[in-house]
């Protein structure tokens, strides 16, 4: 089957030269049928309605991109959960604090505080031990308790032993070279009068229980011998 020959496509006004066409403007207009089209919808071109253009992104998308990778933060969706006391660790329990300064006193537990620490105390007046903060993983429970139903320790909490920040000082030449007496940070009046509210209302439960206030100021400590996993607290 031979293949089907191409007509050539014909204009309707064909150039006499180039850019001139052989028919005048008004001659296409009726060659064309173009009055007829009018004429048909009242005088005026049909017109379509302009198609609904995509919606614009927010953001345009950058032209150029970074030579080196840019290290996004990965977003953190890591809720934190309150800290479980410990069953042995009840309110009036005497713990036993393993590390840090006080190391081998005993100390009366009075609460669990937001961030999960324990908040407890000597008394000051009893083994030296003021009102502090204690990680629980710091601490052995026994099973000496100590009523502490007339304690009121519903003010403390973790902004109460927050750290003052103090800006520091500017020093200039001639100050430079002087040695300059560091300043004690003092105890503020109102947190003396916090522990000794605590330990006056503490000190008449513990004098009502016999040889209770002579435990709570002995320090505890292993001796040769002792066998830790074999003891009773």
């Amino acid at each position: 089957m031979a293949p089907k020959q191409r007509t050539p496509r014909v204009s309707r006004n064909p150039n006499l030269i180039r850019g001139i066409g052989k028919y005048s403007r008004s001659k296409m207009y009726h060659k064309r049928g173009l009055w007829a089209i009018k004429a048909k919808n009242g005088g005026v071109f049909p017109s379509h309605d302009p198609k609904p253009k995509d919606p614009a992104p927010t953001e345009k998308p950058p032209k150029f991109y970074p030579a080196d990778d840019v290290k996004k933060p990965l977003v953190n969706k890591h809720k934190p959960k309150p800290t479980k006391l410990r069953a042995s660790i009840t309110p009036g329990t005497v713990l036993i604090i393993l590390a840090g300064r006080f190391k081998g006193k005993r100390v009366v537990f009075l609460k669990q505080l937001p961030s999960g620490l324990l908040l407890v105390t000597g008394p000051f007046k009893v083994n030296g031990v003021p009102l502090r903060r204690v990680n629980q993983a710091y601490v052995i429970g026994t099973s000496t308790k100590v009523d502490i139903s007339g304690v009121n320790v519903e003010k403390f909490d973790d902004k109460y032993f927050a750290k003052e920040t103090q800006k520091k000082k500017n020093k200039g030449e001639s100050e430079f070279f002087e040695a300059e007496k560091e300043e004690k940070s003092v105890l503020p009046q109102e947190k003396k009068d916090d522990q000794k509210a605590v330990d006056a209302q503490l000190i008449k439960s513990i004098e009502a229980v016999p040889d209770l206030k002579t435990y709570l100021g002995a320090r505890f400590s292993l001796k040769a011998g002792m066998k830790p996993h074999e003891l009773v607290f």
